[in-house]
């Protein structure tokens, strides 16, 4: 199942939310007897991870010296409150992470409670940034001109990188009398094997895939979180009608009622009636979709590359393999969402953040990131431990060639707008609402929006 800390340690990079972390020490030499009661404190979400993370502060503190104090606070809503509340009465631990989206981090930031750490990635020839992904970066920082004002820089470091692909169950290919190693490529051949999944299930023509029991279902996601509506919808934009006519209609300059958005809608309503999505899509949630795509149940599945974990525990044998949506345009390459998955912080009004960033350096160093490939089957941010990574995860690590997320754009869509729009795709699921009324009023809705900015 996706555990409390994984779901949320996507919100943050790929609907709307960025999340992080701060870290704080007061020590620096183990040599000195000052230091043996330095203690970095450290807040976090990821229930999956506190025993990884554990075992990494008892091996620090070996090294170092420095005791490194994880302190877990779950579900997500009352870490959240918890961080806001420290952040009033100025009582933030040295580590913590941000629930929000791009927009609250940059006030965190001009508040004075994130450090830039651009200096510090930069302060040698062996230059610390190019350990990582420049896509783990991106969502860490802030451009040239931002519109939050925030002044430009990296303000984050990625633990660990992250895409959201599709998913085939091999074995069920074979039933279908498909290839098991080609998945489809085409937006057009995706079609074309929903209609074979339609046709077991209506019956009628289970011998033709050997006689085996039909009943199988299509794509199943946990789309009962519009977010991850969202974030298939953005696939195709970017594939339709390419990155700047998608900022462009963030900025109002492009309608939704333009032809292409009408064609990314459409793409729903053609998905729905060849019988690519599963039955009850719209309110299936993550654990659901989970459950179904591990038990067989389901030939293709919408998920993240943290489900490599989940789905092992689920089912040591499944048999699947990753791939990108199937392309609708060759106008434009697919693009996914992708980049840093979790990212910590210092506190920049920490007075030991100069041993914060050490810890950080070796908490992101090769060996450091190489366990926690092997503890939490999570895809390193840095690039040099990529090959260490099991073969499914390699497969997911593929997809960064193609990864780009909202919250390196430097402008983010209207909340309002966003719900209108993935709830709209709902409607069209389930047959409510036509492509051309859901742009009609999503368009209603962005034209509010604009209104409340003049």
């Amino acid at each position: 199942m996706l555990s409390e800390g994984k779901r949320f340690h996507i919100l943050s990079v790929f609907i709307i939310p960025v999340l992080f972390l701060l870290s704080l020490s007061a020590g620096c030499s183990p040599a000195n007897k000052s230091n043996a009661k330095t203690t970095i404190t450290i807040w976090h979400w990821m229930t999956d991870r506190e025993p990884a993370f554990q075992e990494l502060a008892k091996r620090y503190e070996a090294q170092t010296g420095i005791k490194v104090n994880f302190e877990l606070y779950a579900p997500s809503d009352i870490y959240s409150q918890k961080v806001r509340a420290a952040a009033q009465g100025a009582n933030l631990p040295d580590i913590f992470g941000i629930l929000g989206e791009k927009r609250d981090f940059a006030s965190f930031v001009k508040a004075g409670y994130v450090l830039a750490l651009e200096p510090y990635m930069e302060e040698n020839s062996a230059s610390w940034k190019n350990d990582f992904f420049p896509e783990a970066l991106a969502v860490n920082e802030f451009a040239q001109g931002n519109s939050y004002a925030v002044t430009p820089g990296i303000y984050a470091v990625p633990i660990d990188i992250m895409t959201i692909q599709m998913l085939y169950n091999k074995d069920l290919f074979k039933q279908l009398g498909l290839n098991p190693d080609r998945p489809p490529r085409t937006f057009v051949e995706l079609l074309d094997i929903g209609k074979k999944i339609s046709s077991t299930n209506r019956g009628g023509s289970a011998m033709d895939y050997g006689g085996k029991a039909a009943n199988m279902q299509g794509m199943v996601s946990g789309w009962g979180d519009i977010w991850m509506i969202d974030c298939f919808a953005n696939n195709y934009a970017l594939n339709i009608m390419g990155k700047d006519k998608v900022i462009a209609t963030i900025k109002g300059q492009v309608p939704y009622t333009d032809p292409d958005w009408i064609k990314v809608f459409a793409l729903f309503k053609q998905m729905q009636d060849s019988g690519v999505f599963a039955r009850g899509l719209v309110t299936m949630i993550n654990k659901t979709a989970e459950q179904l795509f591990a038990n067989d149940k389901a030939v293709f599945a919408f998920n993240g590359s943290w489900g490599v974990n989940v789905y092992h525990g689920m089912n040591p044998k499944l048999n699947y393999g990753v791939m990108l949506p199937p392309k609708a345009s060759d106008i434009y390459p697919m693009a996914i969402w992708g980049g840093a998955g979790s990212s910590f912080m210092v506190n920049a009004r920490s007075k030991n953040k100069e041993e914060a960033v050490k810890f950080l350096r070796w908490l992101t160093d090769r060996d450091q990131q190489a366990y926690l490939v092997e503890a939490t089957n999570n895809l390193p941010a840095n690039k040099n431990c990529l090959s260490l990574a099991p073969e499914l995860l390699a497969q997911f690590s593929k997809g960064m060639d193609n990864a780009t997320h909202p919250n390196a754009w430097e402008v983010w869509e209207a909340s309002t707008v966003i719900e209108a729009r993935d709830k709209g795709i709902q409607s069209i699921i389930i047959g409510e609402k036509t492509p051309e009324q859901v742009a009609s009023e999503v368009q209603k809705v962005k034209v509010r929006e604009l209104a409340k900015k003049r």
